[in-house]
């Protein structure tokens, strides 16, 4: 029986070939000590069990897409725990960046329409949407996987704002004082012109702030602890884990 057979059962084992080949994949899995990756794997069986993976544009569902996601996406809940993608099931897979139609009404009321191309995007109380050729893209500073993710977990508290479902130890201000102030800064950096490290998307929204530099939490903490310690800090505070520290020395 295959994973795909065992989606929205109980958790059944990934098997240990498919695992090692997803670990080496890609460098923060490397990093994780030999307790860590046994509590992801843990949890990524646990995340196939309960989530419902379908695919687009003639992409074949594979064990190896559905163990990428869910590893990737289970990392930054590692010590958060499932519970934290409540509300939420469906993983759509596209083989590439695919074309979403907007409406956008003007200050006149006028409804514009136009295409969205899209390498991810995670629907509030739907789906979350992903291209595999942008997970298979995954490194330092790029992960669509993590970003779109991390969306998920700014939904669980209401509106998508850039300040997620905090749990005790972080209060709402606390968070706003760190995070409002970076984001702003990091706006000016990018109006500037500065050429940034982290991707000048996160300046679009606060939302996106955080989705962004979520992904670079994990894939280059150290650019994250050098431009803005205090929220790495924050983040480290919030995902219960410090990537910073499994760096090698």
């Amino acid at each position: 029986m295959g994973l795909l057979d065992w989606l929205r059962r109980r958790p059944q084992p990934i098997p240990e070939a498919l695992w090692q080949q997803t670990m080496d994949s890609l460098p923060f899995f490397r990093h994780l000590n030999e307790e860590e990756r046994q509590a992801l794997k843990s949890l990524s069986e646990a995340f196939l069990a309960e989530k419902e993976f379908s695919t687009a544009g003639g992409l074949a569902l594979s064990d190896e897409i559905c163990v990428a996601i869910a590893a990737q996406g289970c990392l930054p809940i590692l010590k958060l725990g499932l519970a934290a993608y409540r509300e939420w099931v469906g993983i759509i897979v596209y083989p590439d960046e695919f074309v979403v139609r907007r409406e956008v009404a003007d200050d006149d009321g006028v409804v514009h329409e136009y295409d969205d191309v899209l390498s991810g995007e995670a629907w509030e109380g739907g789906p979350l949407l992903v291209s595999w050729r942008d997970v298979q893209m995954a490194g330092g500073d790029y992960n669509v996987v993590i970003h779109e993710f991390a969306h998920k977990l700014d939904m669980l508290n209401g509106d998508i704002d850039g300040m997620p479902a905090l749990h005790s130890g972080i209060t709402a201000s606390e968070w706003e004082g760190i995070f409002l102030p970076a984001y702003n800064d990091f706006c000016q950096r990018v109006d500037d012109g500065e050429e940034t490290i982290i991707d000048p998307y996160a300046s679009e929204a606060p939302a996106e702030f955080f989705a962004v530099l979520s992904e670079c939490f994990f894939g280059i903490p150290e650019v994250i602890d050098a431009e803005y310690p205090a929220v790495y800090d924050l983040l480290r505070r919030y995902f219960r884990q410090d990537p910073l520290a499994r760096l090698p020395a």
